[in-house]
């Protein structure tokens, strides 16, 4: 997966298209992603003890496959690309705009 967390996204497919957010978690076993503010779903909580049953919204993930990491530069959805440096580490690179992601 080339998506990390914190990374800023857009989804690109789903009910929430077009929304932007940070990614909050990656699970990488499962290939989705937690982005803040996309794919909300309503929790019940029941009563418990001294404490009030309630709702609660909570993200949900979603498939990596339906999100875009932002161009830093266009401000726009684009792919990843990875490069070489001199030094010989390897960084992430906007396919649009050749800047550095990291």
């Amino acid at each position: 997966m080339k998506l990390k967390q914190g990374d800023k996204v857009v989804v690109i497919s789903g009910k929430d298209k077009g929304k932007e957010g940070k990614i909050i978690k990656t699970l990488k076993a499962d290939n989705k992603v937690i982005v803040e503010g996309v794919n909300i779903a309503h929790k019940h909580i029941k009563p418990n003890g001294g404490n009030n049953g309630e709702i609660i919204e909570i993200e949900r993930p979603i498939h990596a496959s339906n999100v875009m990491i932002i161009d830093p530069k266009s401000k726009k959805g684009t792919r990843i690309a990875h490069r070489v440096e001199k030094d010989g580490k390897k960084v992430r690179i906007s396919s649009k705009s050749k800047e550095k992601l990291d």
